[in-house]
Formats: structure tokens, C-alpha cells, sequence
């Protein structure tokens, strides 16, 4: 809230003054007190407006997506007008405009005022789930899975705002570390949006994310998994098939993701498999040659491992070409879209380095990419 400085001038008639009346009398002129307001010309505007006037502007800003100037707007609202029926609305439109913005810390503030994660309605409702967000954006899981469990024990919210709590907290778990419990929270999710998709019908949003971080977290584990020839032969073998499982693994969960229908998570999806071919044929590559060769040995040992992980390339390149397709035909324009072309380009110049091989890459069914053992 701006701070005021009402400064009152007054101004006594001296030498070269004007005088009016009778000879030799003075006369004191007062004039209106001028108020001085610190700060940038856009807070000196909203310094004069009313709370209707602030609410409507912040409005039309949001609309406009000038994001910083609805949270001007809208928290100078809720700072200077406690007491306007716009308080509420302003508070939680502040936390959406910072959230914008990247504010999160900022977010969460306003988010607090209104939430209420075991009996809230309405804005209280929502803003709980706005603080489980900004916790999130912040790295502070905790307090997300905190508000989740709380929000996905009550039965007195819509099922869809079941289902989104469930699967995001499963989501916190994740990114907390936390893999077996989050792997037991998805799977839990996922069975109870199917009974519940009985009754009445869910969006596909959360199911298809549920099944993505289920591929995360096999995507962990599989890129955990360390190639290090010197070992010895047999545990390289059980530790390659161990990797090749989890890749399988991943993939099967990606692919249910893409199955279930949401665009957004089917072509990340899609990248992540790609990506797994693509993490695979570098983590055999570069593996360290086994100790026990000599140079020519091992040089001979290189080229037949190239030739031999070659099919890998052919498989990320056809799984993200398909991805990019399908990204296009839907208009899905995601973080993950962008990473696919680039991946796709790179796959695209090691494959013109690689020597050929006997035998190309099978294609994929017309249906998408399947789970198959990796060679």
C-alpha cells in the first residue's frame, strides 16, 4: 500500500503581494492541502481507484495477459479494501497473477489467507490447492503432500477434485524421493479413478499423468542402473537385462499414458520413450571397454558394440518421429515437443556416423510403440 505524505502549504502575503481591502491590511490566502504520492506513475494510479475500479482493471489485465499488472491491481485490492465483497476473488486472482509470473513465494502468501484443505468450499477449496502448487514449484514437498492427503481423505469435494489430489500427491512423492510410497500412491489412484469412471465420467488429465510418473519412476531406477564391464562378463550381463526390464517397464506405463487419450501427457509420453532408447544406446556405448583386453582387442570390441546398439537409434528416431506427428495433429505445443525435435535431430546425426548393420530395425506397429525386449 502506498504511503501518503499530506503536505498543507501556506502562503502569507508579504513584499509584492497583492493587497485588497482597506490600506495596510494583510491578507493570509489558504490553499487546499496537496497530497504527494511516492512510487511509479502506475501506483500513483491505483492509489485513486476504488475497489470496484481495482477489481475491474485487475480483471481486464488478466484477461489481457498482463499478469504483473492484474497482481498490482488485485493485491492493492486485497491490502486496501479488507472489508470489499471483492476480497476474496482478489486474493486468489493476486495468487493466480504471481503464480504467472513465477512469484511462487509471493503466490503462496495470498493462496494462505483463503485456504482451508479440510472443510473449505468454493475459493478456500481451490486456493488449497493453488499452496499444494506453489509448495511444489518452491521444491517444498512436505507441505504439498501435507495439503494433498488432507484434500484426498475428504469425500465431500467433487470426485475430480478426489482424483487430482490423489494423483498429486502421488506426483510430490516422486520428486521428494520418496519412490516406493509414490509408487503405491499412483497405482492406488489409478485403481480408484477406474471404479470410480464407472459411476460417473473423470477427465483423462490425471489418469494419463498418474501413468507418466509411474514411468518416471521406472525411468529412475533404469537409469540407476550402471553398465561397468569390469565386474566381469556375467554381471555385466545381469545388470544389462536388469536395465533392459526396467526400460520395459517405463515403457509400459508411458504407453498406457498415451493409451488412456490426453494429448499433453501422450506426446511426453512419446518423448520418454524415445528417450529411453536413446539413454540406453549411450549408457552402452560409453561403458567402459573390459580391462582384460589389449588395444586392437578393444578397438575390435567397439565396433561390434556399435553395430550391435545401432538398432536403438532406429527405434528413439522412429518413436519420436511419431511423437512430433501426433504432437502436430493435436496442436500440443509442450517443453517436451521441443525436446523431442532436438532429440530427433541428434539421433538423426549419430545415425549417419553409425555403420550399417545386416539387419534394420523392425517397424513399429501402426498402433504406436510397443514393448519389446531391447537387443
Amino acid at each position: 500500500m502506498s504511503l501518503r505524505l499530506s503536505v498543507v502549504v501556506f502562503a502569507l502575503l508579504a513584499l509584492g503581494a497583492c493587497a485588497t481591502g482597506r490600506a495596510g491590511r494583510t491578507e493570509v490566502i489558504k490553499f487546499d492541502p496537496v497530497v504527494i504520492t511516492p512510487g511509479s506513475p502506475e501506483e500513483r494510479e491505483l492509489a485513486n481507484l476504488n475497489d470496484d475500479e481495482l477489481f475491474a482493471l485487475g480483471t481486464s489485465a488478466y484477461a489481457a495477459g498482463d499478469w504483473a499488472k492484474a497482481a498490482r491491481c488485485f493485491e492493492r485490492l486485497a491490502d486496501a479494501y479488507p472489508q470489499s465483497p471483492h476480497f476474496g476473488a482478489a486474493t486468489y486472482n493476486a495468487g493466480l497473477s504471481l503464480e504467472r509470473t513465477g512469484k511462487y513465494g509471493e503466490a503462496l502468501e495470498r493462496f494462505r489467507v483463503l485456504a482451508d484443505p479440510a472443510k473449505g468450499k468454493g475459493d478456500a477449496l481451490d486456493a488449497a490447492f493453488r499452496v499444494a502448487e506453489c509448495h511444489y514449484h518452491l521444491d517444498d514437498y512436505p507441505p504439498a503432500i501435507e495439503v494433498l492427503t488432507t484434500l484426498a481423505a475428504r469425500e465431500d469435494i467433487p470426485a475430480q477434485d478426489q482424483l487430482q489430489a490423489r494423483v498429486h500427491r502421488g506426483i510430490c512423492l516422486v520428486e521428494n524421493g520418496q519412490l516406493d510410497e509414490a509408487e503405491r500412491q499412483l497405482r492406488e489412484s489409478l485403481g480408484w479413478w477406474e471404479r470410480r469412471n464407472q459411476i460417473e465420467r473423470l477427465d483423462e488429465y490425471f489418469p494419463s499423468q498418474a501413468q507418466f510418473f509411474l514411468g518416471e519412476i521406472y525411468r529412475l531406477y533404469f537409469e540407476h542402473v550402471e553398465l561397468n564391464p569390469d565386474r566381469g562378463e556375467e554381471k555385466l550381463g545381469e545388470d544389462l537385462e536388469y536395465k533392459c526390464e526396467l526400460l520395459l517397464s517405463a515403457q509400459g506405463h508411458y504407453l498406457r499414458s498415451i493409451r488412456i487419450g490426453h494429448g499433453q501427457w501422450a506426446t511426453s509420453s512419446g518423448f520418454r520413450i524415445g528417450a529411453l532408447y536413446e539413454t540406453l544406446y549411450d549408457a552402452m556405448l560409453n561403458a567402459r571397454v573390459p580391462a582384460d583386453l589389449n588395444e586392437e582387442e578393444a578397438e575390435i570390441y567397439r565396433k561390434e558394440l556399435r553395430k550391435r546398439v545401432r538398432v536403438l537409434i532406429t527405434k528413439a528416431i522412429s518413436i519420436y518421429e511419431r511423437t512430433l506427428a501426433a504432437a502436430e495433429r493435436i496442436g500440443s505445443e509442450t517443453p517436451f515437443v521441443e525436446q523431442t525435435r532436438r532429440s530427433l535431430e541428434r539421433m538423426k546425426d549419430i545415425l549417419l556416423e553409425e555403420p550399417e548393420t545386416a539387419e534394420p530395425a523392425a517397424e513399429e506397429p501402426a498402433g504406436g510403440p510397443q514393448a519389446q525386449p531391447a537387443s
